[in-house]
């Protein structure tokens, strides 16, 4: 089932479902583009006509963040579920080296990127890396790049790039790469290498991740947990009680 949501088409598929679509989509092997929502996305496609049309053409897109999971129930839609990226990266990164699908890793600075490929093929002994670049290069090399992950005949990349840099990017190179399955991660890298330490599990839980992140870079993250959640907060505000009288 796929619902309207502030302007943004949204997926109601539990994380199980979500893996069972991606298998399918891997398995028919057209390129398909992956997103996941949260308060900062919407806040920017709002702002960003051609975003929006970008994610709303995604053929799947999940509810990342627990504030998109809220205001789909403030508006009326019980059935959201939460599906946040890093978890789902790591449950693929799992479902690859069973399946024997082949991984690229794009993004994040080269030490980064390098920890993270260390890291899964220590954990994953079957898993068949593709091939892996750091996210720092210029904008005309980016044909050459989408070049080379075509030619590594991946099933599944991963590009790790913030947002909205990563939605426009793997739009504009989708065709060429000839990927079945592109999702872009933003800071799964950061937190696979230990570079960023993500929230306890209780803390996830209760839907407080945001402000464990916050605390850890709050010059940089202000703007968008407090300026970004309360522009959110009106929108929601204002199609809940505005747009239905």
């Amino acid at each position: 089932m796929r619902i309207n949501i502030l302007g943004s088409e949204l997926d109601c598929l539990s994380f199980d479902q979500t893996i069972e679509s991606i298998n399918e989509i891997i398995q028919n092997r057209t390129p398909t583009q992956h997103v996941v929502l949260n308060a900062n996305k919407i806040n920017l496609m709002r702002k960003d006509k051609k975003l929006s049309h970008i994610i709303n053409e995604c053929s799947l897109i999940n509810a990342d963040g627990i504030s998109i999971v809220l205001a789909a129930k403030i508006l009326g839609y019980s059935k959201v579920e939460r599906v946040t990226g890093v978890d789902l990266f790591v449950k693929l990164l799992e479902v690859c080296n069973e399946k024997g699908y082949r991984v690229y890793f794009l993004g994040g600075k080269e030490e980064v990127v390098q920890k993270v490929v260390e890291m899964v093929e220590h954990k994953h002994a079957d898993l068949m890396v593709a091939g892996y670049r750091n996210g720092y290069f210029k904008d005309e090399e980016s044909s050459g790049i989408a070049d080379e992950i075509r030619e590594s005949c991946a099933d599944v990349l991963f590009v790790a790039f913030p947002s909205p840099q990563k939605e426009f990017w793997i739009k504009r190179h989708l065709k060429q790469m000839d990927v079945p399955f592109v999702m872009g991660v933003g800071g799964s890298f950061d937190v696979l290498s230990g570079h960023v330490k993500r929230a306890p599990k209780w803390v996830q839980k209760i839907g407080m991740e945001w402000f464990v992140r916050f605390m850890q870079e709050p010059k940089r993250m202000f703007r968008r947990y407090f300026i970004g959640n309360f522009t959110f907060l009106w929108l929601v505000y204002k199609e809940r009680f505005f747009k239905q009288r």
